[in-house]
């Protein structure tokens, strides 16, 4: 009877899902200066340890934990001025840049330093670029982007003369921050209320933007040009993309570096202020400069219908979603991810378009008020902005995947509903790829507790739902969304305790 017993249970043991076991979490433990008001950055695994950088006020430093996130090291970046507006990392396997940014007498510099796993400076810091501004101020000037490939890095500022000029200056460099190529161009929208999507450098060191032109500052999207600035080129190509009178949202822009083509999806409107209709998609080849694949997705009733929370109907059901990643697949395909997120407030009505643009009309890509930068609003470094009684909604997340051609495979919804009050920080997700399925890390409110939950998406659409974590520490408050992927299945998460800042490592 033992021998029958002990059978079984090794039957139900090897019956149970590997990463049941192999799911490990370790947590650092809070500093004694990491309140909830510290800015950081989460710069990666540099030769086999976490890299992180804090900011408070004037105070800098560089984080370093071992494997198990045990501090190895507390750096004082004491070379960093005080009137600091901005910093960006581009993290390599052994080293990693910081090029930052700051004012000192109407000037702001843009500079860089080479620096190493242990925090120590092998090259810089060097100056990069000076702009002279009117008068003091904390905003951001410059923006660096980088190839996917981190073989080209790009810093560019954006000028802007009036309404309708600007004036665009790009410093490409190669992974050695050795100087490639410096530009000054001249863009004209032709439309007063216009708009910018993502900026993007290729593998090859091409520049692109979509430039988009709206009749108002509440309509939506009626004219696009993809943009290209060529590596060696100091003059833009410009695209015109016909959209056949249908209108557009806000345009994700992503770049297909196996197959050379650049990815335009946009949410559409088959009306100037309509409901959306569906999803827009277009696939521009690079080699013969032309729309490879287009498409104009209709979203059925039945996805609709799935797709709504209990605060909208079927009709309405993808107003308030948002186009957060586009992934591009081997073969040309790509996955296109989406999030159903909004607001209530007793102080005023929930709007979309002042969500998604700046006054200045590219957020949130703009220069002064950029997505990227510590200080601006929707980054990371700003979350501790509380509002006075508004509620953050965000909930179900739609996964669409298309072939090459631009034509659907399959959809689905992944059901998560997530609620906030003054504060939006623990909601949203992390997606991370583990290159058989695309995982979504995000927390869950169970018995008043919320607890990190995760939902995966095969490659043929199937949704896969994962028990709750296990050794989950409740003491700790995930905040997902600022999360980070450093190793094919390793995750770098911050998390509340109590009132200090500290962070997780996963390893799945």
């Amino acid at each position: 009877m033992l021998q029958i017993k002990k059978m079984i249970a090794a039957i139900v043991i090897l019956s149970l899902p590997v990463w049941s076991f192999a799911q490990r979490i370790y947590y650092s433990d809070p500093g004694r200066d990491d309140y909830r008001q510290v800015n950081f950055e989460i710069i990666g695994k540099v030769s086999g340890d976490i890299l992180i950088y804090k900011n408070q006020r004037s105070k800098n430093d560089l984080s370093i934990f071992d494997n198990e996130m045990k501090l190895k090291n507390k750096i004082v970046l004491d070379f960093l001025p005080d009137k600091l507006i901005n910093v960006d990392f581009v993290a390599y396997p052994d080293f990693f840049y910081m090029i930052y940014q700051y004012e000192k007498r109407n000037i702001v510099y843009c500079n860089v330093v080479k620096m190493d796993a242990a925090g120590q400076k092998l090259i810089g810091p060097v100056e990069i670029d000076t702009t002279q501004i009117g008068g003091s101020s904390d905003n951001k000037i410059y923006t660096t982007i980088y190839s996917e490939n981190k073989q080209r890095i790009m810093v560019f500022k954006i000028n802007k003369r009036n309404e309708k000029n600007y004036v665009f200056t790009t410093l490409l460099y190669n992974d050695k921050m050795e100087f490639q190529k410096k530009s000054r161009l001249a863009v004209t929208m032709q439309q007063r209320d216009a708009v910018f999507s993502d900026f993007i450098v290729d593998n090859e060191g091409d520049f692109v933007f979509t430039r988009c032109g709206r009749n108002g500052s509440r309509d939506n999207i009626s004219h696009m040009d993809l943009m290209m600035k060529p590596a060696q080129s100091d003059s833009f190509i410009v695209n015109n993309i016909p959209l056949t009178n249908n209108f557009l949202d806000e345009v994700k822009l992503k770049a297909d570096n196996i197959n050379r083509t650049y990815l335009i999806s946009s949410l559409y409107y088959k009306q100037r202020r309509g409901n959306v209709e569906g999803l827009y998609i277009a696939v521009w080849d690079k080699a013969s400069s032309q729309i490879k694949a287009e498409s104009y997705n209709i979203f059925n009733d039945e996805l609709k219908q799935e797709a709504k929370s209990e605060n909208t109907n079927a009709k309405t059901a993808f107003n308030d979603y948002f186009i957060k990643q586009v992934l591009p697949k081997k073969d040309g395909g790509f996955i296109v991810v989406s999030e159903l997120y909004f607001t209530s407030s007793r102080g005023g009505n929930w709007n979309r378009y002042d969500y998604l643009y700046s006054p200045y009309g590219f957020y949130p890509y703009s220069p002064y008020n950029s997505y990227w930068s510590p200080y601006g609003y929707g980054s990371p470094w700003n979350r501790w902005n509380y509002g006075n009684s508004t509620r953050y909604y965000s909930e179900n997340i739609a996964v669409f995947s298309f072939d090459p051609d631009a034509s659907m495979q399959w959809s689905n919804i992944l059901h998560k509903s997530q609620f906030d009050d003054n504060s939006d920080n623990g909601l949203s997700y992390m997606i991370y790829n583990t290159g058989g399925e695309i995982s979504f890390l995000y927390n869950q409110l169970e018995r008043r507790v919320r607890l990190l939950t995760e939902q995966s998406v095969t490659p043929d659409g199937k949704i896969n739902r994962a028990p709750t974590l296990k050794n989950l520490d409740r003491d700790y408050e995930f905040l997902p969304k600022y999360g980070k992927q450093v190793g094919a299945r390793q995750v770098i998460l911050p998390c509340m305790y109590r009132n200090y800042i500290c962070f997780a490592k996963i390893d799945f």
